[in-house]
């Protein structure tokens, strides 16, 4: 059964979306924000979730779906997801394994799919800063650590120039990706800016429920946020040398950028 109401968090890695589900999540009235359809390239349904698809037994791209529109929906009936740019075109590609979905452009396939559903878009001003993160998390094993816990390096990171560049523009064509399909889609996103979202954590959700217009008491208060900054001297340290390779190389980084 498909929810009364659903969104989409459109990102790029390393721009701040898991601490905007977690403050999502913490309205406990804005659905179960989560990567269901993080996939794999190979476009076989199973991928559409892996590893969580067979954890809960769906063993059909419908069943799949089903699951996924039962485990992130709260009891209000609003539903939420979060898409990464770089496996969007994986998602679209799976879904239209469905017949009902076949031939469908990316705008009418997502309205068909989530009945219409609104948009939240999460940017980070400082890009080179979220190069880095996602250099460092990838390097390290260490995506996200919460209250309580200690991360475990898988191996400790050394500056990788090309790495990071490379990142710096997956970085740069996400955004644009996003943008000319909202664009397509002809809507109005809700913009969240990482740098914003760290100083106003539980406005942010709130207006984020105020513009999906769902109900909510008018004192209410959001959960625990537990999700901890990972960003150290390492990251500033790896973002300058970055910069100034750039600028030696006669590639500057602009500067709305850093």
């Amino acid at each position: 059964m498909k929810p009364r109401l659903a969104y989409i968090i459109c990102a790029v890695q390393r721009s701040g979306s898991s601490l905007l589900c977690e403050a999502l999540k913490n309205t406990h009235l804005a659905g179960i924000p989560d990567e269901y359809f993080l996939c794999e390239e190979q476009g076989r349904w199973e991928d559409a979730g892996g590893h969580w698809a067979r954890v809960h037994q769906v063993a059909s791209r419908q069943q799949f779906l089903g699951k996924v529109f039962e485990l992130g929906t709260t009891p209000n009936g609003v539903f939420g997801a979060k898409v990464m740019w770089n496996y969007f075109p994986y998602m679209l590609r799976n879904l239209r394994e469905l017949p009902e979905y076949e031939g469908l452009t990316a705008p009418e396939l997502m309205t068909a799919v989530f009945s219409r559903p609104q948009y939240v878009w999460i940017v980070r001003r400082n890009k080179v800063a979220q190069a880095v993160s996602w250099a460092k998390a990838a390097l390290t094993g260490v995506y996200a650590w919460h209250k309580g816990q200690a991360p475990v390096r898988a191996q400790e990171p050394a500056f990788d120039f090309t790495f990071i560049d490379n990142l710096y523009k997956l970085v740069l064509q996400g955004e644009a990706g996003w943008a000319e399909f909202l664009q397509a889609c002809g809507v109005e996103p809700f913009r969240v800016v990482y740098e914003d979202l760290v100083d106003a954590y539980e406005q942010t959700a709130l207006d984020i429920l105020d513009y999906l217009n769902i109900s909510r008491p008018a004192n209410m208060s959001l959960g625990e946020r537990r999700l901890l900054r990972q960003a150290d001297a390492l990251n500033e340290q790896w973002a300058a040398r970055y910069i100034q390779i750039k600028r030696e190389m006669g590639d500057p980084v602009p500067r709305q950028h850093c």
